[in-house]
């Protein structure tokens, strides 16, 4: 007989994909701070979940890099730090940049119609410090990468998901600074809606090793990004 999937493990009618993703929400929003320590029961309790499929959800989240797990069952979210934002952000430049050069002479003018629309709610959704600014946002970058192939849009969301600690850990450093950002994008799809990839290519370098630098300030001022900076220089010579 064959083992079962994750997926398929139920306890109390809770699926193992129905956990993973509580858990990671709750990770990936600040509701389980970074660097917490906890054990499997305190968090079963908290999030009301059954312990079996919490157990593979967690497995899965340590794949991830999201958590620590010991012998002893205690359970560590992941901290923040500039280390790992720049692998983030080093991987998202390796990758998009390759794939907007693949997508953008494949948009028709109603991708460049949609998003427009998207930057509309951006800056709406900015200005009102509303929480759905970052679905927008999301949006908005899925679609100028959407054509590179469903696995390479898949690692793409999730590294884009995991930077979402730090966008929720430093809003109100991403809040003053949405005039440079919002430049940032604009850039992007001027150079999307022109039809010229390489110039999108190298926007997008720009607007995230921007993005990594206002994170690792606000973790540890002046932090040198070498690696990000050498990625930027291989993946988008300017």
């Amino acid at each position: 007989m064959k083992p079962a999937r994750p997926e398929s493990l139920v306890r109390d009618g809770q699926t193992v994909t129905l956990v993973y993703g509580k858990l990671l929400h709750a990770i990936l929003d600040g509701d389980i701070p970074p660097g917490r320590v906890t054990s499997q029961l305190e968090l079963a309790r908290d999030l009301d979940v059954s312990r079996t499929p919490l157990r593979e959800a967690l497995r899965m989240l340590e794949h991830e890099g999201l958590v620590v797990l010991d012998p002893h069952r205690r359970v560590r979210i992941a901290p923040l730090s500039v280390a790992d934002a720049e692998d983030l952000y080093v991987m998202r430049v390796a990758l998009e940049t390759v794939a907007i050069r693949i997508t953008v002479p494949q948009l028709k003018d109603e991708d460049i119609a949609e998003l427009e629309g998207l930057m509309a709610q951006m800056d709406h959704l900015s200005a009102t410090g509303s929480p759905r600014y970052d679905d927008a946002h999301t949006t908005f970058h899925g679609m100028l990468c959407q054509l590179a192939g469903d696995r390479v849009s898949e690692l793409m969301g999730q590294l884009s998901s995991h930077t979402r600690r730090y966008r929720v850990s430093y809003a109100a450093t991403w809040d003053e600074d949405w005039p440079r950002r919002r430049a940032g994008h604009r850039a992007i799809l001027d150079a999307a809606r022109a039809g010229d990839a390489a110039g999108a290519a190298a926007e997008l370098a720009a607007h995230y090793a921007y993005t990594a630098r206002l994170i690792a300030d606000a973790i540890e001022p002046g932090k040198p990004l070498d690696r990000l900076r050498q990625t930027v220089e291989m993946s988008a010579p300017t």
